[in-house]
């Protein structure tokens, strides 16, 4: 089992980083307030103002932000500020090792994929994929059920996932339980070959993705099926693919068509269509706790990310 870290209590310091790239200041801000109503405290990376081309300040210095929120005990958890692009180009330089033994709360999504999957195979950390606080806390779009998720963060919940948020469609039938693991399509295959590639055995594989046409998806997700990871799964969890209208081609196959090709000979449970990822609302999950999918009744069900 993954190390769960201790929830938050009112009145807690949490550290605010952007280990990718730079979050606009003004959404930001405004998303502070939403801190505030949580009864939290926070404090900035120093390189949370930086630019760096489409990066959040130097590779150096994020990853000193990333450290230094787990190394300061004042610091109770960490959520990003946004995503974009290049936690990967540091990964390999973080000490993973200084994460297991000081768990706290990490959380992001998108691109923070990779370090989710670092944590997660080298950290032994529950960390958590939910909305940031420039990209989405921060925007007049920022759903009052994205809000509540943050919830689970001060008191131990099992979270359950039903078709009262949106329909479901069920790929697969079948249930399953397995440990919960993935994130972003486009960084889960980027891992591929590396020491941080995802490790999907016997787990429930969850994916996401934004802006990716049907042919990219297909693209990544035959990436996941030759390194032997849709196999290896025990189910798959699909959440939102928005923005994934072919551009390029006049005519193209519907990313449905792409997933059933994909998922749907699996034989293995495969449901898809939950709001978890690039929209809103934005239903916050733990990766690295135990889940339970029920393709048959279009329910997941996932055990608490907190002490």
């Amino acid at each position: 089992m993954k190390t769960r870290p201790q929830r938050l209590q009112k009145g807690d310091t949490i550290g605010i980083i952007a280990p990718s790239s730079p979050p606009n200041q003004e959404s930001l801000e405004r998303a502070l307030a939403f801190l505030e109503q949580l009864g939290l405290k926070w404090r900035f990376g120093k390189s949370l103002k930086n630019i760096h081309g489409y990066l959040a300040g130097t590779d150096e210095q994020r990853l000193n932000d990333l450290h230094d929120m787990f190394t300061d005990p004042a610091i109770k958890g960490i959520i990003c500020a946004g995503g974009g692009f290049g936690s990967a180009r540091y990964t390999d330089k973080i000490d993973l090792q200084l994460m297991q033994e000081n768990p706290k709360i990490f959380w992001g999504f998108s691109d923070i994929t990779f370090l989710h999957t670092a944590m997660g195979l080298y950290s032994n950390l529950v960390t958590f994929h939910g909305p940031m606080l420039a990209s989405c806390v921060g925007k007049e779009s920022f759903h009052e059920l994205s809000a509540k998720m943050f919830q689970q963060l001060f008191e131990p919940m099992e979270l359950h996932y039903t078709e009262a948020i949106a329909p479901l469609e069920t790929v697969t039938g079948g249930v399953v339980q397995g440990e919960l693991v993935g994130g972003n399509l486009s960084l889960l295959a980027s891992g591929i070959g590396t020491k941080f590639e995802v490790d999907t055995k016997g787990k429930l594989l969850f994916i996401e993705d934004v802006g990716e046409e049907p042919y990219r998806v297909d693209g990544l997700l035959n990436q996941l099926r030759m390194a032997g990871k849709l196999d290896d799964a025990a189910g798959i969890v699909v959440g939102d693919f928005s923005d994934a209208v072919p551009k390029k081609r006049e005519v193209s196959l519907t990313l449905d068509e792409v997933f059933d090709h994909y998922l749907g000979r699996l034989g293995k449970p495969v449901v898809k269509g939950f709001k978890i990822g690039h929209c809103q609302p934005h239903f916050a999950i733990p990766l690295g706790v135990g889940a339970k999918l029920d393709a048959d009744n279009r329910t997941l069900t996932i055990l608490p990310g907190v002490e």
